[in-house]
């Protein structure tokens, strides 16, 4: 499995969106960067198909300052389950910039939080870096990392796929 995997986004977790909302405001005056993580819908209690944005990986290393924020691909865990990104723009822009468009390549949707980092203060973007809709759903999130799960044996059968 690659970084990014398919199925149909529903729409990110409210709490999830804060969380973003909030890690913005923290990080201000420097950009904010993350990843998101998905889960699936059944596994949220709805009764639909797809997967609901859950989780946000903050990828360490990562460097910022007011005008970007730069990702160590390396420090990516092999076989994320991410299905976009998510950064901050202090100077309140909600439209990517063209280095933001050269990373929007990947995932399926790519959220821009601006200044003041209200609940109004974010846009969705598409791999191609044109608006699109994400829902914001209510739903209780899981209290487990699935996104971490893994023991030494699976460690030991990755090393030996090598």
């Amino acid at each position: 499995m690659g970084l990014f995997r398919s199925s149909e986004l529903l729409g990110i977790a409210r709490e999830t969106l804060d969380f973003v909302l909030e890690a913005s405001r923290d990080a201000h005056p420097n950009e904010y960067m993350g990843f998101f993580a998905d889960t699936p819908a059944s596994d949220l209690g709805l009764d639909r198909r797809g997967t609901v944005i859950t989780d946000v990986l903050v990828v360490p290393g990562t460097e910022s300052n007011p005008y970007s924020a730069t990702v160590k691909e390396h420090q990516i865990p092999a076989g994320g389950k991410t299905v976009g990104s998510v950064h901050s723009h202090p100077n309140g822009v909600l439209r990517p910039s063209d280095a933001d468009l050269r990373t929007f390549h990947a995932g399926k949707v790519h959220v821009i939080v601006g200044h003041p980092y209200g609940r109004r203060d974010w846009r969705a973007f598409d791999r191609d870096g044109d608006r699109t809709s994400l829902d914001v759903i209510d739903v209780e999130l899981p209290d487990d990392d699935a996104f971490f799960d893994f023991d030494q044996a699976d460690i030991d059968a990755e090393l030996d796929d090598q």
